[in-house]
């Protein structure tokens, strides 16, 4: 103790905050100058475990959050259940950390009643110096129509549950420099139709469940440069336009991927997992050309994957990088197809840009073995090859 007595106390505060919020509090009991000096924190993390509630820490953090001393509550983070920390004491919580000039909130909160959910209180919408909101669990967003985050930025929702089905639209529509967006849904919403039209939005992350009430999605993100979207549904509708920032998109989706393919032509890197159409299908509309695209990672678990392969690689003349791997191994049936030699049937890529080839799975069927031996019969700027089981 004696090398840290010269310290001053906003260094002291310092060297707390690099330590977690219960590390932190238990040095009050050193000595009388450290007895508070864990409430000048300007980041306070409070997480028990579900399998074993702690009510004791909702009644310390309702004791010494009104009492807390720092000016700027940076960060709130909460991890319980509505045991340790009871709905109405958590929307306490939040509220008094807004009126500290909150910049992020971190909430997962989970009830063993399915009709108990956390509201959270309305001066949160209306927050102008939040940047950061991630929500997951058994919460109502309850979004009030004078809802204004004009320094939000990252946006994560897991599993919650909208009041109606304008508070999601509300809360994208009223904040004007949102970048980063992740939505969760598998259950009962409220959401009927997922609309995201965000104009300053860079990232976008769409989980979507079998239980999910929505039935389609509309997306418009004139600036997106990530992607990524997993939707387990067999039945849908969507609407998405063109992407023409984008850098990378991860699509694992169960319906044809016709329109999602089509928006994502500007992508340079692309995977694409669990597809599933069939023979008589259309891939995609002949003219579509990935003309940036560089590396480009597939998964193979549709007897007619070769298909899809063949159609990009003629469409995709940059192409530098090919991943392959076996996400079904179970499939057994193929569309075989002839991989011919002939130089004006060979996709522009082998010839001219291909630089490495990767394959995960068992290369030991016919078709699989089919266009392994046309690869590397063409070609030609190949540098490094991986095969692994």
């Amino acid at each position: 103790m004696d090398r840290f007595s010269g310290l001053c106390d906003e260094l002291l505060v310092k060297i707390l905050s690099s330590l977690s919020t219960k590390v932190a509090v238990s040095t009050s009991v050193l000595s009388k100058r450290w007895e508070f000096l864990w409430m000048w924190l300007p980041k306070l993390d409070y997480m028990t475990d579900f399998r074993d509630p702690n009510p004791a820490l909702g009644g310390f953090i309702s004791k010494n959050l009104p009492l807390h001393r720092a000016q700027v509550i940076e960060s709130l983070r909460l991890k319980s259940c509505c045991i340790s920390f009871p709905p109405e004491d958590v929307k306490l919580w939040i509220g008094i950390a807004v009126s500290r000039c909150l910049r992020e909130l971190s909430i997962l909160y989970l009830s063993f009643n399915v009709e108990t959910h956390l509201s959270l209180p309305s001066s949160l919408f209306t927050c102008k110096s939040l940047a950061t909101l991630r929500l997951k669990g058994m919460i109502l967003v309850d979004v009030p129509r004078t809802v204004s985050l004009p320094s939000l930025k990252t946006l994560h929702l897991g599993e919650v549950k909208f009041s109606n089905e304008a508070s999601l639209r509300l809360l994208l529509s009223y904040s004007p420099v949102l970048e980063d967006l992740v939505i969760e849904i598998d259950g009962d919403d409220h959401v009927k139709s997922l609309v995201v039209i965000v104009p300053s939005l860079q990232r976008l992350t769409l989980k979507i469940g079998l239980g999910s009430s929505s039935d389609g999605y509309v997306i418009v993100t004139p600036s997106l440069k990530y992607f990524k979207v997993e939707d387990d549904r067999e039945s849908y509708s969507y609407l998405i336009e063109r992407m023409p920032k984008l850098e990378e998109a991860y699509i694992d989706v169960l319906q044809d991927l016709e329109k999602l393919l089509e928006a994502v032509t500007c992508v340079k890197r692309l995977s694409l997992r669990r597809l599933l159409y069939s023979r008589d299908e259309t891939v995609y509309r002949a003219g579509v050309v990935f003309n940036q695209l560089e590396h480009l990672k597939l998964g193979l678990c549709n007897d007619y994957w070769s298909m899809l392969l063949v159609r990009l690689l003629k469409d995709s003349p940059k192409l530098r990088v090919l991943s392959l791997y076996v996400h079904d191994p179970c499939f057994e049936g193929y569309e075989r197809i002839r991989w011919d030699d002939k130089q004006s049937s060979v996709p522009k890529c082998l010839l001219k840009s291909l630089e490495t080839f990767e394959f995960k799975g068992y290369m030991g069927r016919p078709e699989e073995r089919d266009f392994l031996g046309f690869l590397f019969r063409n070609a030609r700027c190949l540098k490094s090859t991986s095969i692994l089981r």
